[in-house]
């Protein structure tokens, strides 16, 4: 393997273990007293704080947004990061670490209704078959120990749809020449300014600060580890791999979320649902090898 190629898939690989954590950063936060939506809030309004030095890079690019593309940024804020983050955490809060990062994983299902409805993109005889082998493994996580589908689960689900979601909003504004860090920053911002209108986010930081200083390290683990270090790592390595490259090594997110539960949390799993996780990141795996393109499900962004 070139050096390059190398040092890129390296960091890809860096990069979805970094996203891979956040769900031991959140289950300790949860375990502080701060709530799914807490979570969400000090992970996005702290990466924002965190991000804001790069704005004079992207002010020239700012000014020549007009409406719709404000508009377009402002329902992916809504949708990808508020969406995905609040849904993605109270999953991890009720159904434990693996089985919610497993239903986020089902996004690639959801991305190709999407992308039919919105993009106007084909769907692939394959791809559907992909889709049906992630829909049976969701099955396997929902029929743990004979349970019916719980509230929590489903919230999982819609962790998958705003995350499919978001990728295909964001396809949609990267064709339309935008910038993929200026669509990054735009949709932190954008959710940090609706957030730090609500009073839950201040009481989210007020509880923190009663905490001893070193809780702190879970919040910044949070946005740096978990958020902006990725994202600037996978881009980074996209200059040096393909996309479809990039987007195969990412199936390292899922497997460190899970293994980090299962040794980090004592997270335990049964038989059935271990087939269904297996099901889903084979399924994944099977989708992102195929591709040649970028899939919506795929872009960084939207974690």
């Amino acid at each position: 393997m070139h050096k390059q190629q190398l040092i890129g898939s390296l960091q890809v690989i860096l990069a979805g273990i970094c996203w891979g954590s956040l769900g031991i950063f959140s289950t300790k936060l949860g375990e502080l007293g701060v709530d799914s939506f807490g979570i969400a809030a000090l992970r996005i309004v702290t990466a924002s704080l965190l991000i804001i030095i790069i704005t004079p890079r992207l002010f020239p690019i700012i000014k020549t947004l007009d409406g719709s593309a404000w508009f377009g940024l402002i329902v992916q804020a809504i949708i990808g990061v508020l969406g995905m983050t609040f849904s993605y955490f109270y999953a991890v809060k009720t159904v434990g670490v693996s089985m919610a990062v497993a239903l986020l994983y089902t996004a690639p299902v959801f991305s190709l209704i999407f992308a039919n409805l919105l993009l106007g993109e084909r769907i692939a005889k394959k791809s559907i078959y992909l889709s049906i082998i992630a829909v049976l493994g969701v099955a396997c996580l929902m029929a743990q120990d004979g349970l019916s589908p719980t509230v929590g689960m489903a919230i999982g689900l819609l962790s998958g749809v705003c995350y499919s979601l978001y990728g295909v909003l964001g396809k949609k504004a990267i064709a339309n020449a935008t910038p993929p860090l200026l669509i990054f920053f735009s949709s932190i911002t954008i959710s940090s300014l609706i957030l730090l209108a609500l009073p839950s986010t201040w009481h989210a930081y007020q509880i923190i600060a009663t905490l001893p200083t070193s809780n702190w390290l879970l919040v910044l683990g949070l946005s740096v580890i978990g958020t902006i270090a990725p994202f600037l790592l996978y881009m980074s390595a996209l200059d040096k791999l393909s996309a479809t490259t990039a987007s195969i090594f990412t199936i390292i997110e899922p497997l460190t979320a899970i293994l980090l539960a299962i040794f980090l949390l004592n997270q335990s799993l049964q038989p059935l649902q271990i087939l269904g996780i297996v099901l889903i990141i084979l399924a994944t795996l099977a989708n992102a090898v195929g591709n040649h393109t970028t899939s919506p499900a795929n872009d960084p962004a939207t974690h």
